[in-house]
């Protein structure tokens, strides 16, 4: 029963018998059975099996001396089983207490309680996942049901401090104290985690168990304190049958409570009116009876009303992402013929499919549109043809469905943004890029239903498309308390009085936020692609995308969660507007941590804007113009961003060459449309976005999960042990250069996990990857360095940026990198060329290694000057050793001006085989080292040049190698005449018929090049 304590009624013939329990013994029961079941385990795993259980991979006792949660509840008998026998009878105290303190807390007035609800009972499932999967069952399933455990702790426990009753002033204090220790003490958790899992310190982990044992004491502690609120309410449960008539019911009812007691013991009647039928049927038995039975089904409906609507609000932020998804796949998905062509290809007509929101000045398409059956429509065919194209095997194909979902994409969202009048359809786009780009970091920077993506190159499409599935179910059967079509219709006319006269500006600004969003922040590492410059004394000069996108993420939550808190009015002043444009200059002109906060704040900023642009947009009786106008911007704006580097390949090119400032400026003119500038006072304070308290609420508290979900994949994709040598010991390295195309396979997908295969098995230290400069639209803002650098562990230099308008250039190694340079080569005509200096620490001996991608032949005085400026950076370090590793498209041995002869003369280096006469593109060049192997591997699908790789060994530390002669550089040897860690891998050898792997085999030479040390070398 719901509701106040009733007296007994009496019923001739009917005989009751009732048991009360005071629900606060519910509470109490939960607290003693967790602390014995966590007790008990601890006290018996350090009696039976104590120096087992404190030893990790790191170390033992005593260096180690206190066990960690994981080892004690889950590896030995009998404190494993034990443990989850008492943990097994916590759960039943526990979904009640879970259930106890939603009757208590429920209000008509909000539905936190409701999601409150919810989330307790997908903590309390998630708890059982992890305490009966441990670390030694299944790692990785332990640590993901641990890490959304302590997700669910944030909405709990501050959502927990929010609905205590006003009068319990105790139980609140108890509540802020607990919470407060709980994620405090997450912090040096985390801490010595890292200095145990990265840096391996003996004893770090000990420390890190003592705040995994206290965050489980805090955590018990904080549902321990619904004791006190249940005895303030005098909340009781009383279970009662009526024998005589077989009818049970379960009454929960708070009695009467003193003076200065708040509770919740009213419930509401409107939407429960029962038929008379039932009322008739049960009226024999008690007054009572029908009472419970009634108040129980309020209590149910209430619930189910509470849960749907965050239900609901998860389903809506789901089909945004996937609106992200589909959208941002299109100019990926069709440049991929770009760039096999370097030239225009006729695939950038596909582009013009984003003027499909024109069709909305089709009257009888609108209406149909807002109806609740054409945005179930619109949206499954859409997303269910967008994300399914990744199974088709045709690039062509794919570019055509993806168009075809994209028109439809489009109609229907539009449509919701043009009816929308409260804020909510712009907070929701926000909500789907930052989960677009917390999947993208968690991802390897790659999004995981693109279809560009299959399950091969890390794509998670089948999981993506069930997820839709669910989310457009919940869409089509979603309750409505008045017809949902004629409210929107009439909301669309309301919203059309508001800002019918100003659909141009709001167009325009549309149009600019969307590329803003997609140019910038799709992904959390572009901001930092923009301010990266390299190492100085060992160490990043900025952040490092890997670890600080994170930082991104939280800054897009915080710009995002503002217009729930602050007044409307704020993001219309022409101040706020200067605080954008304050930090997009400092993006643009500073570097490193510098350029990188104001890329923060930028983030702050732009997603700060999107309820008011959203909102000042909504053209409901202009829909078709104003949309297609807005995209007609976005498309003017994709063109320019790609002309500024591309502008070599295309008309018109010469006058954005290298301009980025240019558009970043128009960026800024198109957005200041929506300010309240003293022209247009009227017009923006009409269009003053009105954002509902729960709206607030539920977007605050997702933003809040979203942000620390990005901290704890940033710790979980952390590398576990830091970069080491592949050949340690042996004075070895393996260089390499590769044309990696965009990190676009040759039939149209991601290739990183191809590149990292074949970098794996060919054991490279150190490799200068080439095309790379993927932070920009039309490559899906990707960091093609992930995914080796996070599987296989490397040190990383970017290369210069997007702001540097080149094709790229990324160097990984294996060995510190002690400091990096990045140089613009001189490109007067063609194309600007990218190049990295780096000194590397290689076994004690500083080694110069330079990456660079040279301009065409089609611009022989560029080729010339790049080619000087490399040879200067060379010769510069002479006599250290140097490996260079270069894309530099010329004939071997040609005379000047081509750069052969300069880069090998003027640089003071040797050529790695001057006998191999069938190069062309790419060149590995070096000085003082012996060079033991070379070996030239076949492109398979995955660009369309070949992988060269030079085996050096360094001299013994504190000699000079100068003066090599030929002879003793081309000493040629089987593989037999070297120990094996001088050879290639086996696997390898083949020919196009068959061998090889994966399509990769040795050719040219059809097998490595192996040479002798000459004699006297010093290793």
């Amino acid at each position: 029963m719901v509701g106040r304590k009733q007296p007994p009624t009496s019923v001739p013939g009917v005989r009751a018998q009732r048991l009360v329990i005071n629900a606060s013994h519910v509470a109490a029961t939960h607290t003693y059975l967790a602390l014995a079941a966590f007790g008990l385990a601890l006290l018996l795993g350090c009696a039976l099996h104590y120096k087992k259980i404190v030893k990790n991979g790191v170390a033992g006792y005593p260096d180690e001396w206190f066990p960690s949660v994981s080892a004690t509840i889950g590896d030995w008998y009998p404190e494993r089983n034990i443990f989850q026998i008492l943990i097994a009878l916590t759960s039943g105290p526990r979904f009640a207490l879970v259930s106890l303190q939603y009757f208590l807390r429920r209000s008509p007035n909000t539905s936190l309680p409701g999601f409150l609800f919810a989330v307790g009972i997908v903590r309390t499932l998630m708890c059982g996942g992890w305490v009966y999967i441990t670390s030694n069952d299944d790692h990785d399933v332990h640590d993901v049901l641990m890490v959304t455990y302590i997700l669910c702790n944030v909405p709990w426990m501050w959502g927990g401090v929010l609905c205590t009753p006003i009068g319990h002033v105790k139980a609140r204090r108890r509540r802020r104290y607990v919470a407060t220790g709980f994620f405090v003490s997450i912090i040096p958790m985390i801490y010595f985690f890292v200095q145990h899992k990265i840096y391996r310190i003996p004893g770090a982990y000990t420390r890190y168990s003592f705040f995994e044992w206290s965050l489980i004491l805090l955590d018990v502690l904080f549902d321990s304190i619904t004791e006190l609120d249940f005895k303030a309410s005098n909340l009781q449960i009383v279970l009662g049958v009526s024998l005589d008539a077989s009818v049970g019911c379960d009454d929960i009812s708070p009695s009467v409570p003193s003076k200065g007691t708040s509770s919740v013991t009213e419930t509401k009647s409107e939407g429960l009116a029962a038929s008379s039928k039932n009322e008739q049927t049960v009226s024999h038995v008690s007054a009572t009876v029908p009472r419970t039975f009634f108040q129980k089904t309020q209590a149910a409906l209430t619930l189910s009303r509470d849960a749907r609507a965050v239900i609901g609000f998860i389903s809506d932020v789901y089909l945004s992402y996937l609106f992200w998804s589909i959208f941002t796949s299109l100019i990926t998905t069709l440049f991929y013929f770009s760039v096999w062509q370097l030239a225009l290809s006729g695939s950038e007509l596909s582009l013009l499919v984003l003027l499909s929101p024109a069709l909305l000045g089709i009257g009888p398409l609108r209406t149909w549109a807002l109806t609740r059956s054409g945005q179930v429509t619109l949206r499954a065919v859409a997303i269910l043809t967008g994300l399914g194209s990744y199974a088709l095997k045709s690039p062509m194909q794919r570019l055509i469905v993806v168009n075809f979902a994209n028109v439809v994409l489009l109609v229907g969202q539009t449509t919701d943004w043009s009816a929308g009048k409260d804020g909510y359809q712009g907070l929701l786009l926000g909500l789907g890029l930052v989960l677009l780009s917390l999947a993208k970091h968690a991802n390897h920077s790659t999004n995981p239903v693109w279809p560009m993506l299959n399950e091969e190159s890390g794509g998670y499409n089948k999981t993506g498309l069930f997820l839709a599935f669910c989310a457009l179910y919940e869409l089509a059967t979603r309750p409505f308390t008045v017809p949902e079509e004629e409210k929107q219709i009439s909301d669309s006319k309301d919203s059309s009085k508001v800002t019918s006269h100003g659909w141009l500006a709001g167009s325009i600004a549309l149009g600019s936020m969307i590329f803003t969003l997609h140019c910038f922040f799709i992904d959390p590492s572009t901001i930092i692609a923009w301010s990266w410059t390299g190492y100085k004394d060992s160490q990043p000069k900025g952040p490092l995308p890997h670890l600080h996108g994170s930082l991104t993420l939280i800054a897009q939550a915080i710009g995002l969660a503002l217009p729930t808190i602050l007044p409307a009015c704020w993001f219309i002043n022409p101040l706020w507007f200067s605080y954008g444009c304050a930090s997009a200059f400092v993006m643009y002109r500073f570097r490193d941590w510098t350029g990188f906060v104001g890329g923060l704040n930028l983030a702050v900023f732009v997603m700060s804007l999107l309820p008011t642009i959203i909102r000042q947009s909504a053209q409901p009786n202009k829909a078709g113009r104003t949309y297609s106008t807005a995209f007609f911007v976005t498309i003017l704006f994709y063109l320019a961003d790609v002309w500024t580097v591309a502008y070599a390949f295309v008309p018109g090119g010469v006058y954005l060459r290298e301009r980025s400032d240019l558009v970043l400026v128009a960026q800024f003119v198109a957005t200041s449309l929506v300010f309240e500038w003293p022209s247009r006072k009227r017009t923006a304070a009409n269009s003053i976005v009105h954002i509902p308290s729960s709206t607030s609420f539920l977007v605050r508290h997702l933003l809040t999960l979203f942000s620390l979900s990005a901290v704890l994949v940033t710790i979980y994709r952390w590398t576990p042990v830091g970069p080491r040598p592949y050949k340690s010991g042996t004075g070895i390295i393996n260089a390499g250069i590769w044309t990696v195309h965009f990190g676009i396979d040759n039939i149209g997908h991601d290739s990183q996990g191809l590149i990292r295969n074949m970098i794996r098995d060919m054991k490279l230290d150190v490799v200068g990857l080439l095309e790379t400069d993927l932070h920009r639209t039309v490559y899906g803002n990707r960091d093609l360095t992930r995914v080796a650098l996070q599987d296989l562990g490397y040190y990383v230099d970017l290369g210069p940026g997007p702001n540097m308008h080149t094709w790229g250039a990324a160097l990984l190694s294996k060995f510190p990198i002690v400091h990096s340079q990045h140089h613009l080569l001189p490109s007067p005509h063609g194309e600007l060329a990218p190049a990295i200096e780096a000194v590397l620490d290689v076994y004690g001996s500083e080694v110069t290694v330079v990456v660079s991608h040279n301009g065409q032949e089609q611009d022989p005085l560029d080729r010339e000057l790049q080619s000087n400026e490399l040879a200067r950076i060379m010769a510069k370090s002479y006599p250290h050793p140097v490996i260079f590793l270069g894309y530099v498209v010329t004939k071997p041995h040609a005379s000047r001006p081509a750069p052969y002869d300069i880069l090998v003369y003027d640089g003071i280096v040797h050529d790695i085989d001057p006998q191999d006469w069938d190069r062309w593109c790419e060149y590995i060049l070096y000085r003082g080292l012996y060079r033991t192997a070379y070996a030239r591997i076949s492109r398979g699908i995955v660009t369309d040049t070949e992988l060269q790789i030079g085996q050096f060994v360094v001299p013994r530390h504190g000699f000079q190698l100068v003066n090599q002669t030929l002879e003793d550089r081309m000493i040629r040897a089987w593989k037999e005449d070297l120990p094996e860690d001088h050879w290639f891998p086996m696997e390898y050898y083949g020919n196009n018929n068959e061998g090889g792997m994966n399509g990769h085999f040795y050719h040219v030479f059809d097998t490595p090049l192996y040479y002798k040390l000459p004699e006297g070398a010093q290793v």
